[in-house]
């Protein structure tokens, strides 16, 4: 049996893995596809501290990943199917096997939330992305539009214009909700417009995106839009599939915790934007990912002395 088990590698389960590690508890840490996570696809993270120059997220994700195999951690490229939380020993379910374990750190993530509007599946992969890192290239000297009007948006919307021609920025409200400098930035750039208080209808096209249908939120107009690529970019939507039924959630299905990352469920921790939670950011997945490996680490002394 394991002390601990980690699902989902980007920077909350990397943290709580290198935290475990250090603590010589006996740890896995599960990933169904490359460490990383969402973090992988940005070009250069600003905010984190410690690099006053930025650091692109796969390399901020290949450094942490290393600190923490520095120190024994085992990863293994395994995906979780079914979690049994109820009892004390809890029990993971991958595509190999099965494993015990006395306590389990959820930090699975989150994916991008999608629109839900006519052509956005048809075109998803010919012109409709959620990743400007991964397909902006595609797109040289094009215009494209990006939906969403949020830090994340902003960023990409300014990494695209290192490619593209034009980046139309629709808003369904007056203003962003970018932080102060990222708006600053967006808005003294010769490459974004913005089409406030808009939204989209409709993605057009067959084999690619033509255009897209917009309609004014407080007049109602429609219009037109042509550009050859959509971005989305309006938030994103927890991977809960694992613990629906099990654990506590809350209106949008994140996982609800306590300060010491403690589930509904004893012996059962989160962490990372998996957990329900103001703000979305590398630095404070990597607080919760500290914060939870400690939690479980008091946890499981509490079993192995019996006062549990």
């Amino acid at each position: 049996m394991e002390d601990l088990i980690i699902i989902g590698a980007a920077s909350a389960g990397l943290t709580a893995g290198l935290y475990a590690a250090r603590s010589r508890l006996k740890t896995v840490l599960l990933e169904k596809l490359s460490p990383g996570g969402q973090i992988i696809t940005t070009d250069i993270v600003e905010n984190y501290p410690g690099f006053p120059e930025g650091i692109s997220g796969f390399e901020l994700i290949d450094r942490m990943r290393r600190q923490a195999e520095r120190f024994g951690l085992e990863m293994r490229i395994e995906e979780a199917r079914e979690l049994r939380l109820s009892g004390e020993e809890k029990v993971v379910i991958t595509n190999n096997g099965k494993l015990d374990a006395k306590a389990i750190i959820l930090a699975c993530g989150a994916t991008p939330r999608k629109i839900g509007i006519e052509g956005e599946e048809l075109l998803t992969g010919r012109g409709v992305s959620y990743c400007a890192t991964c397909d902006g290239p595609f797109f040289r000297d094009q215009e494209v539009a990006i939906i969403g009007g949020g830090d994340t948006a902003v960023e990409e919307a300014l990494f695209l214009t290192k490619f593209v021609s034009k980046v139309h920025l629709v808003h369904r409200r007056d203003e962003l909700r970018a932080t102060r400098l990222l708006r600053e930035r967006a808005l003294s750039s010769g490459k974004i417009n913005i089409i406030w208080d808009t939204v989209p209808t409709r993605i057009k096209g067959n084999n690619g995106v033509e255009g897209i249908d917009l309609k004014n939120v407080k007049t109602g107009k429609g219009s037109f839009l042509p550009v050859e690529g959509v971005f989305v970019f309006i938030g994103y939507s927890p991977s809960n599939e694992l613990v629906k039924g099990q654990l506590k959630l809350d209106e949008q299905g994140f996982i609800v915790t306590n300060d010491n990352m403690e589930t509904s469920v004893t012996g059962v921790f989160a962490a990372g934007d998996i957990r329900s939670k103001l703000l979305r950011q590398v630095s404070t997945a990597v607080g919760d990912g500290a914060t939870a490996a400690f939690a479980a680490e008091r946890y499981i002394e509490g079993l192995e002395s019996g006062k549990r």
